[in-house]
């Protein structure tokens, strides 16, 4: 039996899909190159997060605790701004698909409207978030890093609704000043090419002088019990803790150290959540281009809002690859 197979025409040659493969041009096969790669490259960062949060279940910062603010609000609010940062890059969501099936129908009006609320709602979020970091990096109450490490925080009980429930209290409310002069280690008055970083507002020893003033204060140490709380030490094992192991006054959170717990958790936050953000950013700034070109009439004259479909596909892959970092970072 003969089994040649005759020449259909396309032999020898690499591609035989035709110029657009899947249906898709070019530029929309390469965007999804590009979110395909970049998503890879989220899970990387999440999934280290995830298991640095495994490793350190034991003293991880409750998100409740930490995510507090309103901004022109004062109160306790857990997660309530964060809620609204999501609701509104999900509904700029919302609008970038509605630019695009505008686009579709050559509706030039439209697409400059949703486009336009996109660009607001992404701006929003970006300026949301940087509020939240610089609520983060500031710190509301304060607390003492041991030699070890952990971090002590200060509060007392207080009865609410007939139950009692501990209280976070600041450190400034508590420590008593010395009025001695502190003086940092600079080149010129202390060790040759050595810099010491800006002396926190209170020593270890004002806090201490101001917790045996305060007989209701306690401290709560970073370690969760097996109700999910903080655990509160006694009054005798609190004024122990800051008096022995005691090793610096900790306010805000940077990249070495933050009042919430674990320095990794602030590692990670800033990490994760700036280079979202630095996404975000650059998507606004993309929507903005094609904002002023859709104004131009750009993609009337070319017959086709191409562009407008391959933003909204980065701008739908920035907004999904939230919902994974909220739920990291904010739910679980």
């Amino acid at each position: 039996m003969d089994t040649t197979v005759a020449n259909t025409g396309t032999e020898g040659k690499a591609w035989g899909g035709g110029t657009q493969p899947l249906k898709a041009s070019y530029g929309k096969m390469m965007m999804w190159f590009f979110i395909v790669s970049d998503a890879l490259t989220f899970s990387g960062f999440l999934a280290a997060y995830g298991f640095s949060r495994f490793k350190f279940i034991g003293s991880w910062p409750i998100a409740d605790e930490v995510f507090t603010h309103v901004p022109f609000f004062h109160g306790n609010y857990p997660m309530i701004y964060v809620a609204f940062m999501t609701f509104i890059l999900i509904m700029s969501s919302v609008t970038m698909v509605l630019a695009v099936d505008a686009g579709h129908h050559m509706n030039k009006a439209k697409v400059t409207l949703y486009m336009f609320l996109t660009i607001i709602g992404g701006l929003i979020f970006v300026g949301s978030q940087a509020w939240e970091w610089g609520t983060f990096i500031k710190g509301d109450y304060g607390a003492v890093q041991t030699k070890g490490g952990n971090i002590l925080q200060f509060g007392k009980y207080e009865t609410v609704k007939g139950e009692e429930v501990f209280k976070r209290v600041a450190v400034s409310d508590i420590a008593i000043d010395a009025h001695g002069e502190r003086v940092a280690h600079e080149r010129k008055n202390g060790l040759w090419f050595v810099d010491e970083s800006t002396l926190p507002a209170y020593t270890v020893d004002e806090v201490y002088n101001g917790l045996m003033a305060n007989s209701d204060v306690l401290v709560r140490t970073q370690d969760i019990n097996e109700d999910g709380h903080k655990t509160v030490l006694s009054r005798e094992e609190s004024l122990s803790q800051i008096k022995n192991h005691g090793k610096l006054v900790v306010q805000g959170a940077n990249l070495h150290v933050n009042e919430y717990g674990t320095s990794l958790f602030a590692d990670f936050f800033f990490f994760i959540t700036g280079f979202h953000g630095f996404h975000v950013f650059s998507g606004v700034v993309i929507n903005i281009i094609i904002f002023f070109n859709v104004i131009l009439g750009t993609y009337e004259r070319r017959k086709s809002y191409e562009m407008v479909e391959k933003v909204g596909l980065y701008w739908h892959f920035v907004d999904l690859v939230w919902v994974f970092v909220f739920t990291f970072f904010y739910l679980v």
